[in-house]
């Protein structure tokens, strides 16, 4: 009854044909891994259940109309490898929140292709193919074998404790991201055949006071309208459930969303007994500078750093922070890697910080830089705020630097409240690292 229940979610990129054989591959992992398990009666239990997104990595804020292009493409590999839902990404989602007429586009993709090109009607089209069959076998051999590895750390949550899914992704991350920076990997109108002129775009904005008053608004109606004793009731029993390893703690949870109890209210009450979660902030180093052993730029700059090292005594440092409910961290921490690569000393701050806390662990740790990452549009309070707490701290010594998807209008905005650089998607690890350096004062600026 569990297994045909279960669905998986992946993300599509670029290389179209290890994209099909990715899911083809799923498919087959999952039918030989719950036959050898648990051999069910039910043949549904065989059946690998998925859900796909076009890849936001692959959108890119230089020449933006190529975005649907890519977004094609993904969402046909997600078909061919025979997705039974599917998520077209927007073409402005590397520049703001999408809007109404990027959405439709997004949508009237999945459209076309299904009433127009018909290419849902048609069972793994790509089946018996010499190339597609080989990538598929080999993936799955390659999957198996960190799958046992994974369970011989004493499976997946031993493994996310460890880190070693994150680290791995990261150094996947960190070594593509080098291949595009030095142009070993083409992305057409970034580091070739790019636009002679900028493409205007109109983009979405979004007033983040507005939506918190509006939301709190929605929290107190809510609180108003329910039968609290009714409420404290259920959230009361969700946490005396959570004391009892064996209780079913989703049941409980189920029917406290029914007594119209918040998410934050069930959380508290589940964090009573367990405590929050606090995750180890674990980076890897060497991945993105091995790719630049050879280049003058990379080497010069390493030189700058190890003379400010030298002449202060220690290297320039910077936190690369997530602000808010922002969860998306690859670009962060290919940032981390980067920057250490070339000398940096990097402190990553955990997900869903407040302003408050980046200030503090910035100064516990006396870093010259705060990076933030933005790629939620919540930069437009947050760092505002974080800004008035670095004053407020006798800290404005400290630069500020915006990386993410920042729209030109709010970077004119931040710029004349003090943040010091942005930096856009799609901006080579490099030029950031060098143009954060020139920020810190240092022997840099005796030359």
């Amino acid at each position: 009854r569990f297994a045909p229940r279960l669905s998986f979610f992946f993300g599509i990129g670029m290389n179209f044909f290890m994209e099909v054989a990715k899911l083809r591959a799923a498919r087959l992992l999952w039918t030989q891994l719950i036959k050898e398990k648990f051999n069910p009666s039910d043949p549904r239990s065989l059946m690998l259940r998925t859900h796909c997104q076009t890849s936001g990595v692959s959108l890119t804020s230089e020449d933006p109309y190529n975005n649907i292009i890519r977004t094609t493409i993904e969402a046909l590999a997600a078909v061919f490898g025979g997705t039974q839902s599917l998520h077209t990404n927007s073409f402005d989602e590397a520049l703001a929140l999408p809007t109404d007429f990027s959405a439709h586009i997004a949508r009237n993709t999945q459209l076309i292709m299904r009433e127009e090109a018909g290419i849902n009607r048609v069972v793994d089209p790509l089946g018996g193919s010499y190339y597609v069959e080989s990538l598929t076998a080999s993936l799955a051999v390659h999957a198996r074998s960190l799958i046992d590895e994974v369970e011989d750390m004493g499976g997946m949550t031993q493994a996310i404790i460890n880190g070693i899914p994150k680290l791995r992704i990261e150094e996947s991350a960190a070594r593509r991201q080098a291949r595009i920076d030095l142009g070993k990997e083409v992305v057409v109108g970034v580091n070739q055949y790019q636009a002679p002129e900028e493409t205007e775009v109109d983009i979405l904005s979004i007033d983040n006071s507005e939506v918190l008053k509006t939301q709190i608004a929605r929290l107190e109606a809510v609180r108003r309208g329910r039968d609290q004793y009714q409420c404290q009731k259920t959230l009361d029993a969700l946490k005396t459930a959570a004391g009892r390893q064996a209780a079913n703690l989703l049941e409980y949870a189920v029917e406290a969303a029914r007594a119209r109890a918040t998410v934050g209210e069930i959380s508290l009450a589940l964090e009573a007994q367990f405590g929050r979660y606090q995750a180890q902030v674990r980076t890897i180093s060497g991945v993105y500078g091995e790719a630049y052993q050879q280049d003058e730029t990379f080497q010069r700059l390493r030189q700058d750093v190890k003379a400010f090292a030298d002449q202060f005594g220690r290297r320039p440092r910077i936190l690369v922070a997530k602000l808010g409910q922002d969860g998306h961290d690859r670009g962060a921490r290919i940032i981390a890697t980067g920057f250490a690569d070339v000398g940096f000393d990097v402190d990553i701050g955990p997900l869903f910080q407040t302003p408050e806390e980046v200030v503090q662990q910035a100064l516990d740790n006396d870093v010259h830089v705060i990076g933030v990452s933005s790629q939620a549009a919540g930069h437009s309070t947050l760092v505002p705020r974080l800004l008035e707490v670095l004053a407020e701290s006798g800290a404005s010594s400290i630069k500020v630097v915006l990386g993410g998807v920042v729209p030109k209008a709010d970077r004119e905005s931040l710029s004349a409240l003090g943040v010091a650089a942005f930096f856009g998607p799609g901006t080579p690890i490099l030029e950031a690292a060098r143009e954060v350096f020139d920020l810190i004062p240092g022997p840099q600026d005796d030359d």
